[in-house]
């Protein structure tokens, strides 16, 4: 999801968010966590959600089918036209001319040509059809993605989520193109097949059906067992993703702590897990293939008996006989492609079952029916009564907060790790929505802005800063799409950033590397208040943007920030008391609350929880 300091993408659809309310989505999130990763859905209700997505491309479908059709007929046309020949060279050879044979060789051929063409346009179009239809799906699994909260990332793993919208939809392509196709064929297939074997010798056409039924219900129990095997490998695909990316993208660490063997030890049980789940896998692909072998054997040895006995019998004649045994091989061809469809079917399946998981994720924080846009914000905010617990621990963190922040005020706020100061500035731009009370910007409730307007009036700079693969030019543009030249050098100017920049071999065109590591923590950090700059927002959080950086750095940074903060309502968050001497207020915030609040002086004379810190500071130094 791309979020950075200062910018926000969260797509406003009040719609989409509003009738999830109005559908009771009151679960928690860890509850809902659960849901997206276990919950398990009836073919039904799978197909009932899947077919929708055909809708924009059902002309595609319906002459898709209408060549499965043709090619069908092509391939039904065969038995009947070897039954005339046979028949006739039997009984009426005389009657039986070269033209006869050439003119049903020639409508074969056209039959042939037909079957061609059509067969193309299957293979052509139905693939580009399935291919849309994925894409649609990554869509609007991409968009929802973009609308969960900050609850729902730290509860799932980005290996999964990048298994459900990668490999797991790639399989839909396949599914949505040859499962209508697959089924009208057989369908057709058996229908037609039955009503001429019928109309040839209806007690020898029962007989073979008769096994058709059996087929059916064993082999729907397999792909019931293929389907669950298939489910867990596709769980534990984004399982064995999630541990490869943590240890890459954790190698350094890796590597310091020299812990290469007990990675490779984690890799190597995931990896056998995940073997052992393919075993299984296999073995339900194994008993379907030869569970539907022995009831081929079966089919071809009622026609070959039974059908044997009706002609010594005279209630058959040969070349009937001989279009029975082909059509009973059209039949188990056609039973053969649905079988080594199956397989592809219960990955498709699974692949919409997984996609519907994200899908039906819980969205948290959207925008009210009546939300409006913000407009000509002064900055001015009020945490009234605020109380606040995470959603998926339920771990308290507030409980009745009293905070007014005046406009242009610059607010420190300090306390132990774990007493909320994080938390508190998340709760502004609703990273997180208060559980209690509410929080006013110039005396209107939060909740009842847009979330873009709201976001796009708030710049935060963090700690561990995100910069995306591309140039240094287009992070500082990511504060405000559509930047000129000019304008992203000037916020650069104003971050402190243009001087190393021009230093740089590409100057603004460097490349900086996945997450920016070609480029220095500190580089780093005022390439991400630059960001800021250019987005320029009347509220500023500073989130410890400094603690990481060593004294030069911080130097450099301090400047940067000291600009950035001039005319803005500013929360600083810092463990470096140093860098919040000169705020108007310091808060210190504790697990019960806000326990001093004053300047540095002020705070100081009082001796309290500040005095601590700060003498602590001091004798570290």
């Amino acid at each position: 999801m791309r979020t950075a300091e200062g910018f926000f993408v969260f797509p406003s659809r009040a719609c989409v968010c509003a009738a999830s309310a109005c559908l009771g989505y009151e679960k928690s999130s860890a509850e809902m966590q659960g849901m997206m990763d276990h919950r398990q859905y009836k073919t039904k209700e799978l197909l009932k959600r899947f077919i929708p997505y055909f809708k924009p491309y059902k002309k595609t479908l319906y002459f898709d089918l209408f060549c499965a059709a043709l090619t069908t007929v092509c391939e039904l046309a065969l038995p009947l036209i070897m039954r005339y020949i046979t028949n006739e060279g039997l009984y009426r050879l005389a009657e039986l001319s070269v033209r006869t044979v050439g003119g049903l060789g020639l409508l074969y051929l056209l039959l042939r040509i037909v079957d061609t063409l059509a067969s193309y346009y299957m293979a052509d179009m139905g693939h580009v059809m399935g291919a849309k239809i994925e894409t649609d799906m990554r869509r609007d699994a991409y968009f929802r993605l973009q609308q969960l909260s900050n609850t729902y990332y730290n509860n799932t793993k980005v290996g999964q989520i990048m298994g459900r919208i990668t490999n797991d939809l790639f399989d839909v392509t396949e599914f949505a193109h040859h499962c209508p196709e697959e089924f009208f064929i057989a369908g057709i297939k058996i229908l037609f097949a039955f009503a001429i074997l019928a109309g040839i010798n209806l007690p020898l056409t029962l007989f073979i059906f008769l096994t058709v039924p059996v087929m059916i219900a064993v082999c729907m129990t397999l792909n019931f067992k293929m389907r669950g095997a298939f489910r867990k490998q596709r769980n534990h695909i984004g399982e064995l993703n999630a541990r490869i990316e943590d240890s890459l993208l954790g190698q350094k660490v890796v590597k310091a702590f020299t812990n290469e063997e007990a990675e490779n030890r984690k890799f190597e049980k995931d990896n056998g897990q995940f073997l052992d789940i393919k075993k299984e896998t296999y073995r339900y692909m194994a008993a379907f293939q030869a569970t539907t072998k022995m009831f081929d054997g079966i089919m071809y040895l009622t026609v070959l008996v039974a059908g044997g006995i009706f002609m010594v019998k005279g209630m058959i004649v040969p070349g009937d006989l001989v279009a029975y045994m082909l059509y009973v091989t059209t039949m188990i061809a056609t039973i053969r492609r649905i079988i080594e469809f199956a397989e592809q079917f219960q990955r498709g399946m699974t692949g919409i079952e997984r996609f519907l998981q994200i899908m039906d994720a819980d969205i948290e924080i959207f925008d009210e029916p009546d939300a409006e846009e913000m407009v000509e914000t002064q900055g001015d905010i009020v945490f009234e009564n605020v109380s606040f617990e995470y959603p998926d621990d339920h771990n308290i963190v507030f409980t009745g907060l009293n905070l007014h922040i005046r406009h242009g005020e610059k607010i420190a706020v300090v306390g132990p790790s774990g007493g909320g100061k994080t938390t508190l500035c998340n709760l502004i731009p609703r990273f997180y929505d208060v559980t209690g009370g509410r929080i006013l910007i110039d005396g209107e409730d939060i909740r009842h802005f847009t979330l873009k307007s709201l976001r796009k009036n708030v710049g935060i700079v963090q700690q561990d800063v995100y910069l995306f693969s591309g140039t240094i030019y287009e992070n500082i543009m990511y504060g405000r799409q559509g930047a000129s030249r000019e304008e992203v050098e000037d916020a650069a100017k104003r971050a402190g950033a243009h001087e190393f920049i021009m230093n740089l071999k590409d100057g603004y065109d460097t490349y900086v590397g996945e997450r920016g590591v070609k480029l220095s923590g500190g580089q780093k950090q005022r390439i991400s208040i630059a960001r800021v700059f250019l987005k320029n927002p009347p509220i500023i959080i500073l989130d410890e943007a400094t603690s990481a950086l060593d004294n030069e750095s911080e130097f450099a940074v301090a400047k940067s920030l000291a600009r950035l903060s001039e005319g803005r309502t500013t929360l600083t968050i810092a463990h470096r008391l140093s860098s919040i001497r000169n705020s108007d207020r310091i808060l210190v915030l504790t697990e019960k609350g806000i326990a001093e609040e004053g300047n540095h002086d002020k705070l100081l004379e009082k001796k309290g929880i500040y005095y601590q810190f700060y003498t602590m500071a001091n004798e570290l130094k």
